[in-house]
């Protein structure tokens, strides 16, 4: 991908204009005293703070920029967009150097309608905003409609930068809709042609769910939505010698996909009704390997060797061992999971070099979708895992980590249908043929099976399965079962069997029986690279 491309480097995609809006309230920066009480009391409450549990004592201003002015009158409401970071007490940060920074939305209007009251932040007392209502905008549609107009024509209005797709036009008058369920970040449907996300926590970098559907749109491949429009702005690099600034970005809009289902809803209506999900899990494994294969051709590659490898397996025993620390009932099987990742270093050591490439970083089952128009399955989501530092998002890592994301998905499907006794050892089944069928697919595909990087894969699947057994004991204990179920498997896997699913994988890829919508809060996010 040549370096001018502008679809593979937002910063380049449109030329931006500035647009004058004079300030209403005085310089937008005097407002974050009087919103600091406001925001220490709300911010926590939000699904997106990554900061629980660590007291808030005051926040600094990155940037506050007026997208709407705020009328001292208040008769119509104002917009006003902050990035700000959030200082905390507390053990120190998993991630040194990774700021807490927050994007921020807020309407301002002298009084709430009565449908929006669900929606107060709070009323300043002193400061520009004084006597004011300070409230969450995307929630309003008029104001969610002036950020899909700010997108429809691109250019500049203060620190945010706006750019839209070349030959791309954004039609006007379309009524916002908020998704309900959030999540890391806050997403609105516009009629039923366009979705915005907007990046709630936000780190210097590109973010991969701008800059991998850009690269894909590119390459030509059709298996995951192109970006249309978004906005960003830039931060000062803090390390000495860096680069002058850094994008920020802060929302992506896309084309919405509409009567889709997201793979993970579907996979449990099969099992609801004891249907057959293997053709589908099949042609989910061929759009995989096509988002790879894409992937692959459009950004850099490299080949772990044996130093990446040693750091590889050696991050994957540092998890183990701190989840067995945290949670009793992984202590018994620590020394034989321990072992999937010894395999894994010993044949680093003895040579062997595995390619690494970007991914999705965070696949499972309900970051696709397949389209109601003509049943194609797309991958969604791109943005890897959201506590993690973009930096570490953007690293070149095997695909196989994908696809043992996948195959636990298909695991954790199968058992969270919560099946009645005499239908359980079908739901297994149902798990292990799909597995089988995924990997089918993706080897039709790329012709590349990962059956036959069993040590590769056992390490993979292991370090997620240890990742969703800490994920459940801190935030589900009743659903601990759920992985608990396939660190027994894995740890029981004897050494040298064909197949991410031991015995039963190897009889599912030599075509014997096996014997045997948002997932966002069913399945635990991907554990770090």
């Amino acid at each position: 991908m040549s370096e001018g491309s502008t679809r593979a480097n937002p910063t380049r995609a449109a030329t931006a204009t500035p647009v004058p809006v004079a300030p209403a309230i005085g310089p937008p920066r005097a407002v974050l005293p009087s919103l600091v009480p406001l925001l220490r009391e709300w911010l926590p409450r939000q699904r997106w703070f990554a900061g629980k549990g660590r007291p808030i004592t005051g926040f600094s201003l990155v940037s506050a920029t007026e997208l709407l002015p705020c009328t001292a009158s208040g008769a119509t409401p104002g917009l006003l967009h902050l990035l700000v970071q959030a200082q905390q007490t507390g053990p120190p940060r998993a991630q040194p150097g990774e700021s807490d920074c927050y994007q921020l939305l807020l309407g301002i209007r002298s009084a709430l309608p009565s449908q929006l009251a669900h929606t107060l932040i709070g009323r300043p007392t002193g400061g520009p905003l004084h006597g004011r209502t300070v409230y969450e905008a995307l929630q309003d549609p008029r104001l969610a409609g002036l950020l899909l107009e700010r997108l429809r024509v691109p250019g500049r209005l203060g620190a945010l930068r706006f750019t839209r797709a070349p030959s791309t036009a954004i039609p006007s008058g379309l009524t916002p809709r908020p998704i309900a369920v959030e999540q890391s970040n806050s997403s609105v449907v516009y009629g039923d042609a366009y979705i915005l996300k907007v990046f709630r926590r936000v780190g210097a970098g590109i973010n991969p769910d701008l800059e991998l559907p850009l690269a894909l749109a590119e390459a030509g491949c059709r298996r995951v939505p192109h970006p249309t429009a978004w906005f960003e702005t830039t931060a000062e690099s803090a390390q000495p010698g860096g680069p002058a600034a850094e994008p920020l970005t802060l929302g992506v809009l896309q084309p919405f996909l509409p009567g889709s289902a997201d793979g993970w809803q579907l996979a449990l209506n099969s099992l609801s009704v004891r249907a057959d999900f293997t053709s589908a899990a099949r042609a989910l494994g061929r759009a995989t390997a096509e988002v790879h294969t894409a992937l692959a051709a459009a950004l850099p590659t490299a080949v772990l060797r044996r130093q990446q490898i040693d750091v590889l397996a050696a991050g994957m025993t540092e998890r183990l061992d701190a989840a067995a620390a945290a949670v009793p009932a992984l202590r018994p099987y620590r020394d034989r999971l321990r072992a999937a990742f010894h395999d894994l270093a010993a044949l680093g050591r003895r040579g062997r070099t595995w390619p690494a490439q970007r991914i999705h970083g965070d696949l499972h089952l309900g970051q696709t979708l397949r389209t109601a128009q003509d049943g194609r399955w797309a991958l969604i989501d791109f943005e890897g895992e959201p506590a993690r530092p973009i930096a570490e998002r953007r690293r070149l890592q095997p695909v196989a980590r994908d696809i043992a994301g996948m195959l636990r998905s298909f695991d954790y499907a199968a058992r969270t249908h919560h099946p009645a006794p005499d239908t359980s050892a079908w739901a297994q089944e149902w798990a292990l043929q799909n597995r089988a069928a995924y990997c089918d697919g993706y080897a039709a595909a790329s012709g590349v099976d990962p059956r036959d990087e069993p040590e590769l894969m056992r390490a993979y699947e292991t370090d997620k399965a240890v990742y969703e057994v800490l994920y459940e004991a801190r935030h589900r204990p009743d659903w601990l079962p759920v992985p608990m179920a396939a660190i027994q498997r894995l740890a029981g896997m004897p050494d040298g069997l064909r197949g991410p699913a031991g015995s039963a994988g190897r009889r599912a890829a030599e075509g014997r029986p096996a014997g045997g919508r948002r997932p966002a809060p069913d399945m635990p996010p991907a554990p770090p690279a």
